[in-house]
């Protein structure tokens, strides 16, 4: 075995790939070789950092799912993460200009939240901070180019001209994967026509931990509950698909505009819309990889599946399929199997993959099904929303869905 051989690399270290670092460590323990490698920098290691760290209106957030917390809890990094994480409470479904809607409770299931919104920047700095304690190598700034899965052991091929080795090889390195693509994994893409605009806003009235889902024909919109800023303003993250050219205008528009759009859309749940942050936007796609496992090489996070934004799906996928890998690679390293057999792989695949087709098809699915303005189908909806509101079952599945808790590794009956 060369010296720059490892058992385990990972390409990406964005949240997804170092989740699955602390995920294979937990479970594999020192006998895997671990190696994560990012084309940025990695914040050093700084035990004090949530001494200096200030929140800030505009710091871009996450939802993470009842089931993401359940995982991140296992991997103990949840009582740090939960400082700076806004409980979601309740979450109100609705449609504009229609008599059905929906509440759910997080009471009615007995859990602490139905989920929780976190921003980026004290996520990233606490999975960046464990991965530090928990000596895992990794090569950064750095990207690996090409991969050559053809021998028993995957040879890999970085920017600099260096060449490593490892059994298996996970691409996590984004959407536009460069070393996807140099393996020639085909992807099927779908543009929605739209695209998300994302900013933060200041509302009159407090959120009560209450995250709403407001689909309109324009598109869905969502607004989330956030942990109070500097100033201890109340706000909430906007994520609001919208046709490309409405999004672009609003995108430019002053505040004033952008805020009695919002607010003719949304209504006056929150109050008087008053405080606009930072405003961004992304394209809407549905992108899934042809293949994700090969012989040596499984491609995870959004190289594998990027999904519409509603109902906040992506990233929790991503990261119950994290926890299938690391609970999968467990018991093959435990049997003598290597990470990288094509069988062990195949059969990571075979487990999660229901769960990536209900999540993808429900992601997809969804924000057309409002937007259709057929009038019978417009009293379908309502009928539905009023009946997942008066029926506990059908509530409760329903919940347990979309929060990931029926489709979760392990973790189903642990409280964070």
């Amino acid at each position: 075995m060369s010296e720059h051989s490892r058992d385990i690399v990972i390409a990406g270290g964005g949240m997804v790939g170092v989740s699955l670092a602390l995920c294979l460590r937990q479970q594999l323990g020192p006998r895997a070789k671990l190696l994560l490698i990012e084309g940025f920098p990695l914040p050093a290691q700084d035990p004090d950092f949530h001494k200096a760290y200030s929140p800030s209106f505009d710091a871009r957030s996450t939802a993470l799912s009842y089931s993401s917390c359940l995982i991140y809890r296992e991997l103990g990094l949840w009582d740090e993460l939960s400082k700076r994480a806004c409980p979601i409470e309740k979450i109100h479904v609705s449609e504009k200009g229609s008599f059905g809607s929906t509440l759910m409770r997080c009471d009615d299931y007995h859990w602490p939240a139905l989920g929780y919104v976190i921003e980026n920047a004290w996520l990233g700095n606490v999975l960046i901070q464990a991965l530090h304690r928990a000596a895992i190598e990794t090569l950064s700034p750095a990207r690996v180019v090409a991969a050559d899965n053809s021998a028993s052991r995957v040879k890999i091929a970085l920017e600099s001209g260096e060449q490593r080795e490892a059994d298996l090889l996970v691409v996590a390195d984004g959407a536009n994967s460069g070393l996807r693509a140099s393996l020639g994994v085909a992807v099927s893409q779908q543009s929605y026509r739209q695209q998300a605009l994302i900013a933060n806003v200041g509302h009159a009235q407090p959120h009560r931990g209450v995250a709403y889902e407001r689909f309109t024909k324009a598109g869905p919109l969502a607004m989330l509950p956030l942990p109070n800023d500097e100033t201890g303003t109340d706000h909430s993250a906007l994520v609001w698909s919208l046709a490309e050219v409405e999004a672009e205008q609003l995108l430019h528009a002053s505040q004033e505009d952008f805020l009695a759009a919002l607010q003719q859309r949304f209504g006056y749940r929150l109050g008087r819309l008053q405080r606009l942050g930072e405003r961004h936007s992304y394209p809407l796609a549905l992108m899934e990889a042809d293949e994700q496992v090969r012989s040596g090489v499984v491609i995870m996070g959004n190289a594998a599946h990027s999904l519409h934004p509603v109902a906040g799906q992506g990233f929790n996928l991503a990261l119950r399929d994290v926890a299938r890998l690391g609970s999968v690679l467990c018991q093959a390293c435990a049997a003598g199997d290597s990470p990288g057999d094509l069988a062990v792989l195949q059969q990571y695949h075979s487990l999660q993959v229901a769960d990536q087709k209900m999540t993808t098809r429900f992601s997809d699915q969804l924000p057309g099904l409002f937007a259709h303005g057929d009038p019978a189908l417009g009293l379908m909806r309502d009928i539905g929303l009023a009946a997942l509101d008066i029926s506990p079952t059908l509530k409760k599945e329903f919940v347990r869905y979309t929060s990931g808790v029926a489709a979760s590794v392990g973790y189903r009956n642990v409280q964070p």
